[in-house]
């Protein structure tokens, strides 16, 4: 038997974390368990990482593609004797979309800093893509050139739509009052102790 760091006799076969007498760390099931959990986190969590960025790419790389397309269709409209209204709402539909794309780029960059999922940008992505489509209705719709029928099913899906944008909004308001208000009340405690 060898002194222990106490003084006292230890055997050979005990613990020297938990000092129980013949076991070792290779025999627990529960530490094995624990280290494989670990590794496979860790594992996880850089695959994540791997696909967040694959995302991030591809949003960078469509935003850019449709940029280039949007100034593309412009100037090709333009050219054929398209009047300017029609072409600026076409320009303005794409780069609405880019906006989308940009903010989903933004969801997964937060996402990546945080760990976490947040929910505001993709509040935000929700109203940009409801505005994108009430241009997009509002630039189709001609009150000489369609009946009634359609102008008034043109109304209801912008009123619809209006109707999303300040749910959505209300939504990202009460969100964002949500985070400051313990932020609020950290320095409320701070400076009175």
């Amino acid at each position: 038997m060898n002194p222990g760091p106490s003084g006292h006799p230890e055997s050979v076969g005990r613990d020297p974390e938990t000092g129980a007498e013949g076991s070792s760390r290779r025999d627990d099931p529960t530490g094995a368990l624990a280290t494989l959990a670990t590794r496979a986190d860790g594992f996880l969590s850089w695959g994540e990482i791997v696909v967040y960025f694959a995302v991030a790419v591809i949003l960078t790389a469509g935003a850019a593609l449709l940029v280039g397309d949007a100034v593309t269709t412009f100037v090709d409209l333009m050219a054929d004797g398209e009047p300017v209204l029609a072409a600026s709402t076409e320009l303005l539909s794409v780069l609405l979309l880019v906006f989308v794309f940009v903010e989903l780029l933004g969801a997964v960059r937060k996402t990546l800093r945080e760990r976490r999922l947040l929910a505001e940008p993709f509040l935000l992505v929700g109203i940009i893509a409801s505005i994108k489509e009430i241009v997009v209705v509002a630039g189709a719709e001609r009150p000489k050139d369609s009946g009634f029928a359609e102008f008034r099913d043109g109304m209801i899906e912008i009123g619809v739509l209006s109707g999303v944008v300040l749910v959505l909004a209300i939504a990202a308001l009460l969100l964002r009052m949500r985070q400051e208000k313990p932020a609020e009340e950290d320095d409320t405690v701070g400076s009175v102790g």
